[in-house]
């Protein structure tokens, strides 16, 4: 009697563990869905941006048409992307566009003075600051779950269950050159 007692009670136990751990990965794994909401909200108004962003700069980039198309087709395939997977990967090719935008703006003095554009950029610098902050808070959502997925034992709950690790939100081409030191020039 002491004997199935004790048995039902450690069986209580691992349902209880179980579960708990369950709940746990539930959780981390809703903080990540949430973090990248946080993201789209700010991806949607750089998409707004882009496209007044493209017009007040197609006036004085009349042969660089290809940088601009670029944008405008990036744009596109990332407002397509329906998975997070498949947005990170868009939003990044759009980022290594909106780059090289920004290099071939240098060579238009008239441009880059002009007011309209300036606050253009302005809006879109604090967006990109804003989905720099999002995407930090969604690599550390993702972190967590990704410990939590390959630790003992929660890692044989996920597999249970089907959690799996999941990709960081990272800058892609961007990082290469993040990590270069600033070059100054006088």
């Amino acid at each position: 009697m002491i004997i199935v007692l004790l048995f039902l009670g450690i069986i209580f136990l691992l349902v209880l563990m179980v579960v708990s751990i369950y709940n746990r990965l539930v959780r981390f794994r809703n903080n990540r869905e949430q973090a990248f909401a946080d993201i789209d909200v700010q991806l949607k108004q750089r998409h707004d941006l882009i496209p007044q962003l493209v017009d007040s700069v197609k006036g004085y980039m009349g042969h660089e048409r290809g940088v601009l198309t670029e944008i405008t087709e990036a744009r596109s395939n990332a407002m397509k992307a329906t998975t997070i997977n498949e947005k990170i990967a868009a939003e990044t090719k759009l980022s290594t566009a909106l780059d090289g935008l920004k290099v071939s703006v240098e060579a238009y003095p008239d441009l880059k003075a002009s007011q309209n554009f300036m606050d253009l950029q302005n809006e879109i610098s604090d967006i990109e600051n804003k989905i720099a902050a999002a995407r930090r808070f969604f690599n550390s959502a993702t972190k967590e779950l990704n410990v939590a997925t390959e630790l003992f034992p929660s890692n044989l709950i996920a597999t249970l269950f089907n959690f799996k690790r999941e990709p960081m939100f990272e800058l892609g081409t961007q990082r290469t050159e993040a990590e270069q030191p600033p070059k100054i020039q006088f």
